[in-house]
């Protein structure tokens, strides 16, 4: 797919961050957008802004980890658009960092409810229409280099759930590939830099029935990691979300099923585990960990 004008968009987790980002560059090109996010007064307020420019959007309260969510996101799409052509299943949430024995049962109720089996409802509830619609259509699922690569060990929640979107999107792409169907598959591996996004405030989504069943540590803020690094004279780079957003959707025109800047040095990275692996040994270089 190389023309996105007049193609049905739907955007999870699109009302902040990466994936206004996205919105706002598929609105550039023209297509219609529906907004899936689960703070409807942010997603209300995004919708309203980006409808500024003129493009089509339209937003739906959706809460990625309930599949009657997210099957109502996609009755609405498929009233108000008749159809779907790119579904970017970008929502996503985080844990605390911790050991695996100081995680609690809700860390992973909850991380792994909206990663994993929000990405899995999205291509429950879309990708069976959009086969049957005919017409030449993408999934984009976000993962992430923790997980998706090679994973951070004391984030071993968000990672493992990152993991899973990886290997079970690389299954999709290969069985709409043999199925015969219209449709591509994609990683969207966001990286470049760091990212300062909604990630670091995660928990304010966080549904009090899956509370963290032992308090945890405040988590640092975006400001306090960059104070941080200031004070140890580090200069941090953060990547601009517009333009790894535009990079997405050349990912997608160019057939990219790995989405991402940097492919040389993940191919480094890749190559050195699979060489660890094949001595047997831990895949993950300690030596080589950022200071904990």
């Amino acid at each position: 797919m190389d023309d996105f004008k007049g193609k049905v968009a739907v955007v999870t987790g699109g009302a902040g961050g990466i994936g206004k980002s996205l919105v706002r560059a598929l609105l550039a090109e023209g297509a219609r957008v529906v907004v899936g996010d689960v703070e409807e007064n942010v997603l209300n307020e995004t919708v309203a802004e980006l409808g500024e420019g003129g493009g089509e959007i339209s937003g739906f309260r959706t809460d990625v980890s309930q599949f009657e969510s997210v099957s109502a996101l996609a009755d609405h799409v498929y009233e108000k658009h008749g159809a779907c052509h790119l579904l970017f299943n970008n929502a996503g949430v985080a844990a605390p960092s911790a050991n695996i024995w100081e995680t609690t049962p809700n860390d992973w109720r909850w991380v792994h409810g909206v990663n994993i089996h929000g990405v899995v409802y999205g291509i429950q509830a879309f990708v069976p229409r959009m086969i049957a619609g005919g017409e030449p259509g993408h999934i984009i699922n976000t993962s992430s280099g923790d997980g998706g690569i090679s994973p951070l060990p004391y984030q071993s929640v968000y990672a493992s759930s990152k993991a899973a979107v990886s290997t079970l999107t690389e299954c999709l792409g290969a069985q709409l590939e043999t199925e015969g169907t219209q449709l591509k598959a994609s990683i969207f591996y966001p990286s470049g830099g760091l990212l300062e996004t909604g990630i670091w405030t995660t928990a304010r989504n966080r549904p009090q029935e899956l509370a963290r069943e032992v308090e945890a540590a405040p988590a640092p803020s975006i400001d306090d990691f960059k104070e941080a690094a200031k004070n140890a004279g580090m200069e941090l780079s953060f990547q601009d979300l517009d333009e790894l957003a535009r990079h997405a959707l050349q990912g997608i025109r160019d057939g990219q099923f790995i989405i991402m800047f940097g492919h040389a040095e993940t191919e480094a990275t890749l190559s050195d585990r699979a060489a660890r692996i094949g001595r047997g040994e831990l895949p993950i270089d300690l030596q080589a960990l950022p200071m904990m």
